[in-house]
Parts: structure tokens; C-alpha cells; sequence
């Protein structure tokens, strides 16, 4: 489970979206640059030449990764997701102390988006509340401190 990459089937059709748009228009549009640079001659001062040339591999090993991913990810139907503990693919309502209640998706880190409550299993916090159930309180190292979750509902 430690080096497993989890997707959910939401976060799998994103990576294939976008695999398919950098696999498409993106790379002819920097073949296109490249045949217009190399057009204009000396290549060894070309810095439009240099910079597609750059991008090129940039956008090459972004399709590399993302082929990686989701040829070895495990994707997870969050239908198919038990409810009475909290796994990737369940939100988890959680509260700390007196502050108010924050729910989370929890997520694989490839598709973890914190700002929009999407927390990876890999995380601190994500780490701390799997496998737990509801009404349980566990305990988080974050890089501010320990912090202290009660578990308040899971769907």
C-alpha cells in the first residue's frame, strides 16, 4: 500500500483528458515551433529553437508520467467504497477541539487538492484517519504539531 497509487475514477478521467490533449494538440503545436525555428536557420543561436526544444522534453516526460500512472494506478470506485471506514475515496467529516467541522475527500496524492478539501492518503492528516471509524479520535503529526481529529461521520 505504501508506493500504490490510488485514483479515483473522477481523478483517472482528468489524467486521461489530459494525456490526450498533450499527446494531440500540444505536441503539434510544438512540432509546429520546432519546424519554424529550425526554418530560420543557425540552430546554435536560436533561442526559439532552445525553448521548444525544452518544452519539447518537459511535455515528454509529462506524458511519460502520466502514462505511468495510469497504467499502474488502482482505481477506486467510490460506489463500490465501504462507508463504516474511512479509505481513499470516502469523504470523512472530522473535527478538532472546538473548531468548526471540516469535512475531506480523501484522495491518492496524485490528485490531492488540499485548497478544495482533497486530502491524500500520504498525508499527515490522510494517513492518521484511515482505517478508523466513526466516533473514533486519532492523531496527527502535521508540521505544526500534533493535532487530535474526531471522526464525525463518513460517506
Amino acid at each position: 500500500m505504501e508506493n500504490d497509487i490510488y485514483l479515483t475514477a473522477e481523478g483517472a478521467a482528468k489524467l486521461e483528458a489530459e494525456l490526450k490533449e498533450l499527446k494531440g494538440p500540444a505536441r503539434e503545436a510544438i512540432a509546429k515551433r520546432l519546424r519554424a525555428a529550425i526554418q530560420m536557420g543557425d540552430l546554435s543561436e536560436n533561442a526559439d529553437y532552445h525553448k521548444a526544444k525544452e518544452e519539447q522534453g518537459f511535455l515528454e516526460g509529462r506524458i511519460q508520467e502520466l502514462k505511468y500512472t495510469l497504467h499502474n494506478a488502482i482505481i477506486v470506485e467510490e460506489s463500490s467504497v465501504a462507508k463504516d471506514v474511512v479509505s481513499v475515496g470516502t469523504r470523512v467529516t472530522v473535527q478538532e477541539g472546538e473548531f468548526p467541522a471540516e469535512t475531506y475527500h480523501l484522495v491518492g496524492a496524485k490528485e490531492a487538492d488540499p485548497r478544495n478539501g482533497k486530502i491524500s492518503n500520504e498525508s499527515p492528516i490522510g494517513h492518521a484517519l484511515l482505517d478508523h471509524r466513526v466516533g473514533e479520535m486519532v492523531q496527527a503529526e502535521t508540521p505544526s504539531g500534533r493535532i487530535k481529529l474526531r471522526i464525525l461521520k463518513i460517506e
